[in-house]
C-alpha cells in the first residue's frame, strides 16, 4: 500500500505528437524506434524509425472520434503515447500511464480515480507485452494490443485485463500450414525470432503439423547476432526448398539481404504477417534471385480520411529541439519523413490499431451511457468498468463486426495470402477466413513461380509408386525408402502409407496393390458338369446293384450264387448301395451335416463290405486248405457262426469308433485359402485324430482280406473268388494312392470331385470285378452254373493236390 514516487524529466512536451489532453486519456505504447543492437547507455536511445505509421494512426483515430458527435458527443478523448523502443528496457512509459502526479499506488481504493488514462493501446511485440503487461493486470487496467500474438495472452488467469485486435499466432500458423498442404510441400525449414513471439510460433507449428505429412527439417532462432549465411548453408545442405520466416521485419530483412548476398537462389519463402507487406525488401536488387515469396497478411484496408490527416499533420511543427535530445521518449526524429513515405510504409496492423482505439471508445460510450445523444458526466469512470464493456464489445467498423471471445481474442477479420510480384508489390492471391466457417483459397494462376514456372517441390524423398509402402529412415517421417507390398497385402496411402495391411480372409490382392479384391468362393454345385456326371455314376451304380440283387435272388440256389457268398451277397450289395449315398453329399455348399454324411456311410458300410470279403476269403481258404489240417477250428467256426460274429463285430467296433470320433471332432466346413490367393475353396475339414480309428479298422480289414485272398489264389477257377477279391483290393489301394498323390499336389475345388470319384471307384471295383463276372456266367454261360461242372473242378483240383 506504499506509494511509489517517480520523477519524469524531459519525457514529453505538451506541444508534441505524443500527447493530447482530453476528459479521458488513452495510453499508447508504440515502437516508433527499434533498438537494433546493444548500446552502452543509461536509457534506450532512439536509433531507427519503425512503426511511425501505426503511431500516427492512433492519433488519427482519436481525433476522428473527437470530430464525431455520434460516439462521445460531449466528451473529449485525449492520448498519451510513449515510444516503446525496447523489448525489456521501456518501463518509464508504462509506469507513467498508471501513475498520477508521479505517484503509483497499487491496490488503490476503487472510489479514488488517480489517473485520467482509462486504457492502454499496445504494445506491438509479444516480448514487450510480456514485460509490461503485469503492471496493468494488477488493477485490471485494460490493455488492448494491436500486435502481441503469442498464445500465452489467451490465458485469462495470467492476463485478465488483456485483449487484442490482432489474431493470435495459432491463426497465422494455421494459414501457413494450409499453404504447405495446398502445394504439397513436406520438407520445410522454420526460422523464427528468438523471442516469445517466435518460440510460440515454432511450438504451434510443430503441434499443427503433427498429424500431417509435413516434416520440420530445420529450425533456428533469429536475433541481431545470427550468422545468417551459415543458416542458409545448412538449409541448402538438407535440400530444403521451402523456408518459413516467422519473425518481425528487422530479422526478416537481415535474413533476406544475406540470401541475396550469398546468392541463395530458387527457394520458396513464406512470410509471417509481421513482414509479408514489407515495402523495402520487394524492391531490393537481386530479390528475384532468391525465388518466390508468399506471405500471410491482414487484408489491406483503407482507413477513410487517414491520408488527409497525414498531409495536414505534417504541415505542423513538433519538437523543434528534437535534434538536441537523444532519449527514446519523446523525440520525434522521424520528422524528415514525407506524407508520401508514411502512407507508403508497411500497412500491417493498421486496422488492429484503428479497431483497438474504437473498441475502447465504444466501451467508454457504454460506461458513460452516451446512447441518448449526451454522455453522463456524473459517472466516475474506472479502468475495470472499461474492461467489462470491452469484453462485451459488439459494433461494426469498416464493415467488420468487432467483438472478442472469452479469451479476449478477436472474432473478426481474416487473412490474405500475398505474392511478391515483379513490380515490387504484394499481390493478393488467396484468402483464409475463419468465420462463419473455414474458407481457404489460393489462385495459383496469379503466382509466377521461379524456375520453369511450375509449382516447386520440397520433399525429402519422392513419393512411392502405387502399391509401395514407406519405410522411414531416421526420425523424419518424410525421409523413407519404398518397399512393394507382397501378395495378400495392400497399402492405403490416405490412412497409413507406412504399413502393408493384410487383406481380410475373404479378400486377396496381388503384389503392389492399393486395395483388396473379394475372393471367388468355389464349391461343387449340383449344376456343375462334374457333379452331374457323379450323380449319373451313383445312380447307375445303384441301378446295377439292384439289378444284380434281383438276378442273384432269381438264381439264389445255383452254384455260382452260392460260391459268391450266398446270402452274404445281398448284404454286400446293400452296403455298397448305402456307401454310394455318400457321394451325393460331396455336392452343394458344405455344411456340418453334409460333411458328416460324406464320410459316415462309406466308412461304416464299407467296413461291413470288407468284413464280408474277409469272411468270404477265410471261408474259401478254410474249406480247401485249413479244414483238413485244423478240423477243430473249422468245426468251431461252423458251430458258433464265425462269419456272423466277425461281420457284426466289425460293424459294432467301427460304429463305436465313429461315434467317439465325431463327438471328439466332427468334420466341419472350412475355407481353403492357402493354395489359391484369389479363391476360397469351401471343403470339409477332417480331424485326423478323430478319423484315425476308422481308417485303421478299414486298413486292417483290407490287409486281412488281402492275406486270405492271396492264400487262395490257386483254388479251382469257379471257386476262386480269392483272385477276384485280390484284384478288387489292388484296384482299391491304387485308387486311394492316386487320390492321395493328387490331393498333395492340387487343392482346387475339383479335389472334391476326385474324392467322390475315389469313393465311387472303390465301390465299382467290387461291383465290376467281383459280382459282374458271376452275373455274366449266370446269364451267358449257364452250363458253368451247374452242380456237375463245379464237382468236376473240385475233383480235378483234388487230383492235382494229391499228385
Amino acid at each position: 500500500g506504499t506509494s511509489i514516487r517517480v520523477s519524469w524529466t524531459g519525457l514529453w512536451k505538451p506541444a508534441s505528437e505524443f500527447h493530447m489532453d482530453g476528459d479521458y486519456l488513452l495510453g499508447g505504447l508504440f515502437d516508433i524506434h527499434q533498438v537494433s543492437a546493444s548500446v552502452n547507455q543509461d536509457r534506450p536511445e532512439a536509433i531507427d524509425c519503425s512503426s511511425y505509421r501505426r503511431f500516427q494512426l492512433m492519433r488519427y483515430s482519436v481525433e476522428q472520434i473527437n470530430n464525431s458527435t455520434r460516439l462521445l458527443p460531449n466528451i473529449s478523448l485525449g492520448y498519451q503515447i510513449f515510444d516503446h523502443c525496447s523489448d525489456t528496457q521501456n518501463f518509464p512509459g508504462p509506469l507513467n500511464l498508471i501513475s498520477e502526479n508521479n505517484v503509483i499506488q497499487p491496490w488503490y481504493k476503487p472510489q479514488i480515480n488517480l489517473t485520467k488514462v482509462i486504457a492502454v493501446i499496445g504494445t506491438y511485440t509479444s516480448t514487450e507485452t510480456l514485460t509490461v503487461a503485469p503492471l496493468f493486470m494488477v488493477n485490471l487496467f485494460p490493455m488492448v494490443s494491436y500486435g502481441a500474438a503469442s498464445s500465452i495472452f489467451s490465458k485469462k488467469q495470467n492476463f485478465p485485463s488483456f485483449l487484442r485486435t490482432v489474431h493470435p499466432n495459432k491463426d497465422v500458423v494455421e494459414v501457413i500450414v494450409n499453404i504447405l498442404l495446398n502445394f504439397n510441400w513436406r520438407w520445410v525449414a522454420f526460422l523464427y525470432s528468438d523471442n516469445d513471439y517466435g518460440k510460440d510460433g515454432l511450438d504451434l507449428f510443430i503441434q499443427k503439423i503433427k498429424d500431417t505429412e509435413i516434416c520440420l527439417a530445420y529450425n533456428e532462432g533469429l536475433d541481431y547476432y545470427t550468422d545468417n549465411p551459415t543458416i542458409l548453408k545448412q538449409i541448402d545442405a538438407q535440400r530444403i526448398n521451402v523456408i518459413i520466416v516467422f519473425a518481425p521485419e528487422w530479422n526478416a530483412e537481415a535474413l533476406i539481404n544475406s540470401a541475396i548476398e550469398v546468392n541463395f537462389t530458387n527457394r520458396v519463402w513464406i512470410a509471417g504477417d509481421a513482414w509479408s507487406l514489407n515495402k523495402n525488401l520487394p524492391k531490393e536488387k537481386g530479390i528475384r534471385n532468391i525465388g518466390t515469396v508468399l506471405g500471410v497478411s491482414e487484408p489491406a484496408m483503407t482507413i477513410p480520411g487517414f491520408s488527409d490527416f497525414i498531409y495536414s499533420s505534417k504541415k505542423q511543427t513538433y519538437c523543434e529541439n528534437a535534434g538536441k535530445q537523444k532519449l527514446c521518449n519523446q523525440v520525434c526524429n522521424c520528422s524528415s519523413l514525407t506524407p508520401e513515405e508514411i502512407l507508403a510504409a508497411d500497412p500491417s496492423f493498421s486496422f488492429p490499431v484503428y479497431s483497438a482505439v474504437y473498441a475502447t471508445s465504444y466501451a467508454l460510450h457504454h460506461v458513460l451511457q452516451c446512447g441518448t445523444g449526451r454522455c453522463n458526466m456524473n459517472i466516475t469512470v474506472h479502468p475495470y468498468m472499461i474492461l467489462a464493456e470491452l469484453r462485451k464489445s459488439n459494433f461494426t467498423l469498416l464493415n467488420e463486426s468487432i467483438h472478442f471471445d472469452e479469451n479476449g481474442d478477436p472474432m473478426f477479420g481474416y487473412y490474405s495470402i500475398v505474392f511478391w510480384n515483379s513490380t515490387g508489390g504484394a499481390q493478393e492471391v488467396g484468402i483464409h477466413k475463419f468465420r462463419p466457417s473455414l474458407y481457404f483459397f489460393i489462385n495459383t494462376t496469379k503466382i509466377n513461380w521461379h524456375g520453369n514456372g511450375e509449382v516447386p517441390t520440397s520433399v525429402c524423398s519422392p513419393e512411392c509408386p502405387e502399391g509401395y509402402a514407406k519405410r522411414q529412415n531416421g526420425v523424419q517421417k518424410c525421409c523413407f525408402t519404398c518397399e512393394i507390398c507382397p501378395n495378400g497385402t495392400y497399402v492405403n496411402i490416405t490412412e497409413d502409407p507406412y504399413t502393408c495391411i493384410y487383406c481380410k480372409d475373404t479378400e486377396w490382392s496381388e503384389e503392389g496393390s492399393t486395395s483388396c479384391k473379394l475372393r471367388v468362393v468355389e464349391y461343387i454345385a449340383f449344376t456343375d458338369i462334374g457333379a452331374i456326371l457323379l450323380m449319373i455314376g451313383s445312380c447307375a451304380f445303384m441301378g446295377l446293384t439292384l439289378a444284380m440283387s434281383v438276378l442273384f435272388a432269381i438264381n439264389y440256389n445255383t452254384p455260382v450264387v452260392r460260391s459268391a457268398g450266398g446270402p452274404m451277397c445281398f448284404l454286400i450289395l446293400g452296403c455298397l448301395t448305402l456307401c454310394s449315398v455318400g457321394v451325393f453329399f460331396y455336392l452343394g455348399k458344405p455344411t456340418t451335416s453334409f460333411c458328416i454324411m460324406r464320410l459316415l456311410p462309406f466308412t461304416l458300410f464299407y467296413t461291413v463290405c470288407l468284413a464280408c470279403f474277409v469272411v468270404r476269403s477265410f471261408q474259401i481258404v478254410c474249406i480247401f486248405k485249413i479244414a483238413a489240417k485244423f478240423p477243430r477250428l473249422h468245426s468251431m467256426w461252423i458251430k458258433y457262426h464265425g462269419q456272423r460274429l466277425v461281420i457284426t463285430g466289425a460293424f459294432v467296433i467301427q460304429s463305436l469308433i465313429l461315434l467317439i470320433g465325431y463327438c471328439y471332432g466332427p468334420p466341419m466346413p472350412y475355407n481353403e485359402r492357402f493354395w489359391y490367393p484369389d479363391k476360397i475353396i469351401i471343403d470339409c475339414d477332417i480331424n485326423l485324430k478323430a478319423t484315425a480309428g476308422p481308417v485303421i479298422v478299414l486298413v486292417s480289414l483290407c490287409s486281412l482280406c488281402f492275406i486270405f485272398s492271396y492264400m487262395g489264389k490257386d483254388l479251382p477257377k469257379n471257386y476262386n473268388e480269392a483272385k477276384a477279391i485280390t484284384f478288387c483290393l489292388l484296384l482299391l489301394i491304387l485308387t486311394w494312392i492316386i487320390f492321395a498323390t493328387v490331393h498333395m499336389l492340387y487343392r482346387g475345388k475339383l479335389i472334391i470331385i476326385f474324392n467322390a470319384l475315389a469313393v465311387l471307384s472303390s465301390l465299382y471295383s467290387f461291383l465290376l470285378w467281383y459280382f459282374l463276372p458271376k452275373c455274366y456266367i449266370v446269364i451267358f454261360e449257364p452250363y458253368k452254373n451247374t452242380q456237375q461242372y463245379f464237382q468236376g473242378l473240385i475233383q480235378n483240383y483234388t487230383k492235382t493236390i494229391s499228385q
